[in-house]
């Protein structure tokens, strides 16, 4: 298989030294996978151009007692103290969220909000099966509607997960990040605001002439993070550019992959929104090395069918830059 003809929503990439193997992860997609119900599949390629057919690793049905069955969406997995974790997004529509308090976790009022937020599961290897480790909760604070976990770790060796809390919940949705336990299954002391969404200034230079100036909601998706060889701290993230103006008053845009960087170095901050590096309804990026040591980034496009993009990357202090899209490995478009 060849990426024009794999369907890839949230790609993460694991290079495997001891295999010399990419593994490409993603939700399931039963018809490709020729497995029934809501998980995560691995493609796994030498080259980063021909793939194998899809294994599923983690499937919601088989986890006993398990809170939700339906998303299973942005998975990655992430070696940590010997064994391999899962990190996935699930939802259960028919467990509400209260009305928050009126305070940075949401809004005073009734949205149409539900139970969703990341699972950590387990396994010795990185084809699975996974196993959940909570199966009663998302690891985040259940009573926050929660998604794309990812994993951090400080240099004192702290875990963290860093998540988008949802618009939903929060009109101008945020970054924010908690602390994991030793075993990656629960969370630690309360969580830790990063940023919001419309802190980035170029969202308001696009916002076309006669609209309002402030357009909720504003939208956190997919951070990753990656140390700087100067020591900063980038992450990348996505959102929606505000640049379309429809006939019904609201403004719109297509997906957009940007970053985010702090010069302190610390997950904390402050935290300063720089300019997307990928319009063109792309993004939930992620940057992985090559075997040769390349640095790479994988993203989606366009968000509706969508299907993996390649770019070869540098970076120029804490700057990261696109060298070259790879269409020899991509297909183009």
């Amino acid at each position: 298989m060849r990426l024009p003809d794999m369907p890839l929503h949230d790609p993460f990439v694991v290079a495997d030294d001891a295999t010399r193997t990419y593994h490409l992860y993603t939700s399931n997609v039963p018809s490709v996978s020729g497995a029934d119900g809501t998980g995560t599949m691995v493609y796994r390629s030498r080259d980063l151009r021909d793939w194998t057919p899809p294994v599923v690793v983690f499937l919601t049905a088989g986890q006993e007692g398990i809170w939700a069955t339906d998303g299973a969406w942005a998975p990655e997995v992430h070696a940590w103290d010997g064994r391999y974790y899962l990190f996935t997004t699930l939802h259960n529509t028919d467990r509400p969220l209260p009305v928050p308090p009126p305070n940075q976790w949401g809004v005073p009022f009734r949205t149409p909000t539900h139970m969703r937020g990341t699972i950590t599961a387990v396994s010795d290897s990185l084809l699975g099966p996974f196993t959940v480790l909570d199966p009663s909760r998302p690891v985040p604070p259940e009573h926050l509607m929660t998604l794309d976990g990812t994993l951090y770790v400080d240099p004192s060796g702290q875990p963290w997960m860093v998540y988008a809390h949802e618009w939903l919940q929060t009109i101008d949705g945020t970054m924010e990040a908690i602390r994991l336990s030793p075993d990656l299954s629960r969370t630690v002391g309360d969580p830790v605001y990063l940023f919001k969404a419309s802190d980035t200034p170029w969202t308001s230079e696009q916002i076309p002439a006669g609209a309002p100036h402030q357009l909720p909601p504003y939208i956190t998706d997919g951070p990753q993070l990656y140390r700087a060889p100067d020591g900063s701290l980038l992450m990348l993230w996505s959102t929606y550019e505000k640049n379309v103006a429809g006939q019904d008053g609201t403004v719109s845009g297509g997906y957009v992959q940007t970053y985010a960087v702090s010069g302190s170095g610390d997950l904390a901050g402050p935290w300063e929104q720089r300019r997307p590096l990928v319009r063109d309804d792309s993004g939930h990026g992620m940057l992985f090395h090559t075997f040769d040591g390349r640095l790479m980034m994988i993203l989606h496009r366009p968000f509706e069918n969508a299907r993996g993009k390649l770019y070869e990357m540098r970076l120029d202090g804490d700057e990261p830059q696109i060298v070259r899209r790879r269409d020899d490995l991509d297909g183009g478009g």
